[in-house]
């Protein structure tokens, strides 16, 4: 199975990938060398997911999850287009599972998601009497990659972008973005115990055991280590992951494929 994801957010859905489906063999991308993706337009997000899944292909994955938020929000239909493989995003099971916590949700996402409207429209077509406020949190995900989730300073970011959902006096709140399970301690400290979380990771990886189920693809054998695979610097990826994986993974640096993306796919989704 393939994962990726901008940096190291996606090492929560990997973590749910090993609880929940032990026997997969796992390779695991992560685009260090371009993060953030919440700040990057829709043509730019569309063309790394292209050359990440041209490249996945090329490694012969029999599924692939997009463990970024902003990447199913602004290229998951146009890649389901482009590639005749299941490609499964965390939107759409995220908004599922919140619907069952509340009906007062807040999204916390990168700005690019939360500008896309995708909970919003997903949520209210699973549950049309929810409510949902979303807040764009550029900070974010520099803050984990930059191992600063324990800084004063974080806690300080968090409790200006959780605010104004507080206000609205929200039920539930979304983790709208795979980095942000990793800044739960400070998370956990702003909300009230009454509030909910929904992490998708969960959910995601939940819908994936079932397709593969459904298409006879699951592995019953040992699975193979996971291959990990960054555009970045392997060392830095690795230093950065060990308190979250619990062990120093072995990083290896790929270099994309440059693809040109399809223009047509590209004009349908503006």
């Amino acid at each position: 199975m393939g994962v990726f994801d901008s940096g190291v957010g996606g090492l929560t859905v990997l973590r749910e990938l090993y609880r929940q489906l032990p026997n997969e063999s796992i390779l695991y991308f992560a685009d260090t060398a371009r993060v953030p993706y919440g700040t990057r337009s829709r043509h730019e997000i569309v063309q790394f997911g292209f050359e990440i899944l041209s490249w996945m292909v090329q490694q012969d994955v029999k599924m692939v999850v997009l463990a970024c938020n902003t990447s199913d929000a602004l290229a998951l239909e146009t890649l389901r287009r482009e590639f005749n493989l299941p490609i499964l995003g965390l939107i759409l099971p995220g908004a599922r599972a919140a619907v069952q916590q509340g009906r007062r949700i807040g999204v916390i996402a990168t700005p690019a998601t939360a500008a896309s409207n995708a909970y919003r429209r997903a949520i209210s077509e699973v549950e049309a009497n929810a409510q949902v406020w979303q807040v764009g949190c550029p900070e974010f995900v520099p803050l984990v990659e930059q191992n600063r989730v324990h800084e004063p300073y974080t806690v300080e970011v968090a409790r200006q972008y959780i605010e104004p959902l507080l206000q609205q006096q929200i039920d539930t709140l979304i983790y709208g973005c795979t980095h942000y399970p990793l800044l739960a301690p400070v998370i956990r400290t702003i909300l009230p115990p009454t509030i909910q979380l929904v992490d998708p990771a969960v959910h995601v990886v939940a819908a994936a055991a079932q397709e593969l189920d459904i298409l006879g693809l699951k592995n019953n054998r040992s699975p193979l280590p996971t291959h990990f695979c960054v555009s970045g610097c392997p060392q830095q990826f690795a230093q950065l992951s060990v308190q979250w994986l619990g062990c120093t993974p072995v990083a290896e640096k790929v270099y994309l494929p440059t693809v040109a993306p399809p223009v047509v796919s590209l004009e349908s989704v503006e």
